[in-house]
């Protein structure tokens, strides 16, 4: 039987979600699956080592609207595309009557989907019953990335065990969702004093102000970026960490799905939805607020302190 899974989600983070998803439906079909993804999910290399996934298809789609799969004749192009490759049955993550149109139009007798016209889910709890119910069986939330061994290897030799090695997700998707850069830097200096560190900054190249402010401060030389490097090439990096700080972005999610223990700093975002489904993931919110009550526009950056997350992390690393 051959498979596709329709993951439209866009983000790195997303994509790791689904995983436990993606790889329950391979298992259960005992072959790969082919997998129809946006390119800013990074499929490509976060999955380049998956034996669950033998090929991956970029669904070109924006909030511009001139995405080659957008409009009328993005539609028949993606009617088209599918129809060639024959495909048994599609699982479609998302509740769009275009997909299931899609889908129909393209010939696939076999079509699994969410619930059509629904609006607001919670991202685990709506994928996991999915699969559940198409499946017949239960589906863990916890996501494995799967590394080449030799690569996981190769990346350890360069790490000296004398030191505490701490990935920090300094990115996000807003301003909002981002603790400030000059905590991050009070907090390593903290940390350092307490166990000799050397620090791995989980950052893209839209992120080189705050690369550079860490760069330059007093600690410098104890950091090594990630700004340069090909997410495929941080991978085995982040695999060896001991732990992992990051905000609420896709760095957390890949080092919680390397098996590395983290903890994520939840301040306007979903703290229930996104920081509860993987045993690696622990939070921290802002004073005065609940797990529940951790959400958009909690807007509470300002109320993480240093001292907070310092306690977090020696009590969860040492």
């Amino acid at each position: 039987m051959k498979v596709l899974v329709i993951q439209p989600k866009i983000g790195m983070g997303d994509m790791v979600i689904y995983l436990p998803y993606i790889h329950a439906i391979s298992k259960q079909c005992n072959k790969s699956i082919s997998l129809m993804v946006k390119e800013n999910s990074r499929a490509q290399e976060l999955l380049a080592d998956d034996e669950h996934v033998n090929e991956i298809i970029l669904l070109d789609r924006n909030d511009s609207k001139n995405g080659i799969h957008d409009g009328i004749t993005g539609f028949v192009r993606l009617v088209k595309l599918i129809k060639s490759k024959k495909f048994d049955k599609i699982f479609i993550f998302n509740s769009s009557l275009r997909y299931f149109l899609i889908a129909k139009f393209a010939g696939v007798k076999n079509i699994a989907q969410y619930p059509l016209f629904r609006s607001k889910d919670n991202i685990v709890i709506s994928a996991k019953i999915f699969t559940e119910n198409e499946l017949n069986t239960i589906v863990s939330t916890q996501p494995n990335l799967i590394l080449n061994s030799k690569k996981v290897l190769d990346a350890k030799s360069n790490f000296d065990p004398k030191f505490k090695h701490i990935c920090l997700g300094i990115s996000a998707s807003g301003p909002t969702k981002r603790w400030d850069i000059e905590n991050y830097i009070l907090l390593c200096e903290k940390l350092n004093n307490y166990v000799p560190c050397i620090f791995y900054l989980a950052a893209g190249k839209k992120d080189k102000e705050l690369v550079e402010k860490i760069l330059s401060s007093k600690l410098g030389k104890k950091f090594i970026s990630f700004e340069n490097l090909r997410i495929s090439e941080t991978l085995p990096i982040i695999k060896n960490c001991d732990f992992c700080i990051s905000n609420d972005t896709g760095w957390l999610h890949i080092a919680s799905a390397l098996g590395v223990k983290s903890l994520a700093l939840f301040m306007d975002s979903p703290a229930v939805a996104y920081g509860k489904y993987s045993k690696n993931i622990n939070i921290v919110i802002p004073d005065g607020e609940s797990e529940s009550s951790t959400t958009h526009n909690t807007l509470g950056k300002d109320r993480i302190s240093v001292e907070k997350v310092f306690k977090s992390t020696i009590e969860l690393l040492i």
